[in-house]
């Protein structure tokens, strides 16, 4: 069986009190330690189906199942945990907490599993190092550039080993160097954690970078 099946998915929202269907009947299988592009336009559903992928969002019918797990099924809180402890998320803006230095952002998923202090910064210390911030360590977002806060966003998606990392427009913000750089970057930390890894992209270089690329249109995957 594949690492990411999805099988019948649909998924509405009431917008302006009409509903508006995002996807419809889409099945996916995804092998693990598969790097997949999910490529599209503007609107047609990308960052909906990673929500669903990693239990931020419920839906409305079919099937979600990540490893031995069945998301689809689970209530809230189930779905929260599952997320923090197997899933790595990275988007298009890196969201980090500005008050907080480099470090203290990458520690963030382990602190939220009450992993100590003392324990949970050798961890993303070692992870900023491997991403070439070793000397911003303790900067804030403000002090770094586009591409660093990134990296410190990779770093955090994967301080929990977890086994699949999402992407949305991860390199959507970043000039084409800096967007290359974090290609390269991502393409490595694929092999090194041995990740199963699904990106939604408008970027052809990225989507060319990766194992198999997909289109989402009219709700389904093709």
């Amino acid at each position: 069986m594949a690492f990411v099946t999805v099988a019948g998915l649909n998924k509405h929202y009431n917008a302006t009190g009409k509903r508006l269907h995002v996807l419809r009947d889409l099945d996916l299988a995804v092998e693990k330690g598969e790097m997949v592009a999910i490529m599209g336009a503007s609107g047609v559903g990308k960052s909906t189906l990673l929500h669903v992928l990693g239990g931020l969002d419920a839906i409305d019918a079919g099937q979600v199942r990540v490893g031995d797990h069945e998301i689809s099924s689970m209530d809230d809180q189930a779905r929260v945990t599952f997320r923090n402890r197997h899933i790595g998320f990275v988007f298009q803006f890196h969201h980090l907490l500005p008050e907080f230095t480099a470090v203290e952002n990458a520690m963030m998923p382990l602190r939220i599993s009450r992993v100590s202090a003392e324990q949970a910064r050798p961890t993303a210390e070692a992870l900023l190092q491997r991403v070439g911030l070793g000397d911003r360590l303790d900067h804030r977002p403000g002090m770094m550039s586009g591409g660093e806060q990134q990296r410190v966003a990779v770093s955090r998606a994967l301080v929990m080993q977890p086994s699949l990392l999402l992407a949305d427009e991860p390199t959507g913000d970043l000039d084409e160097a800096t967007a290359d750089s974090l290609h390269q970057l991502l393409r490595a930390m694929h092999a090194e954690f041995g990740l199963t890894a699904i990106i939604a992209t408008h970027n052809p270089r990225l989507a060319a970078q990766c194992d198999r690329t997909l289109r989402l249109e009219g709700g389904k995957l093709l």
